[in-house]
């Protein structure tokens, strides 16, 4: 047994003590990084969602999004929502969903037309004139 083993056995209050003040020095420890890391993830976190928030509000994103989707799922009307046109999204659904199964699908394939046209008009807009036009304006319909 080496010295220092031995001493412990000796003593076993202090050897005890000594643990006890061990482990309080590496509880310690542990608390400290976890408050760092806890810190650097909320700041990662905000870092996050500014950052996406960013993405999901400008204009650019906005204009390709209800672009892409005028074009792919227009007779739904979901480029209308996310313009922020919520009576002109339903119309769109009503008369594609409703309307639809009444005219053996002609009205839907009429919504959908106009959904592509509208579609391209938002593609083609510059940022600025389709901001001007359609974000603050509001113009509904093409």
């Amino acid at each position: 047994m080496s010295e220092e083993n031995k001493n412990l056995g000796d003593d076993p209050k202090k050897g005890a003590e000594e643990a006890f003040d061990s482990a309080k020095e590496a509880t310690k420890k542990a608390k400290d990084k976890a408050g760092e890391f806890a810190e650097e993830a909320k700041e990662t976190a905000e870092e996050f969602m500014g950052e996406m928030k960013e993405t999901f509000s400008s204009n650019e994103n906005k204009k390709v999004l209800a672009g892409i989707l005028a074009l792919i799922l227009g007779g739904l009307g979901i480029h209308k929502f996310i313009l922020g046109y919520h009576k002109e999204g339903i119309i769109m659904l009503v008369c594609t969903l409703i309307l639809g199964v009444l005219t053996c699908g002609i009205a839907g394939w009429v919504v959908w037309v106009i959904s592509v046209i509208e579609g391209i008009i938002y593609l083609t807009k510059s940022d600025e004139e389709f901001y001007q036009t359609y974000q603050v304006n509001r113009k509904p319909w093409f």
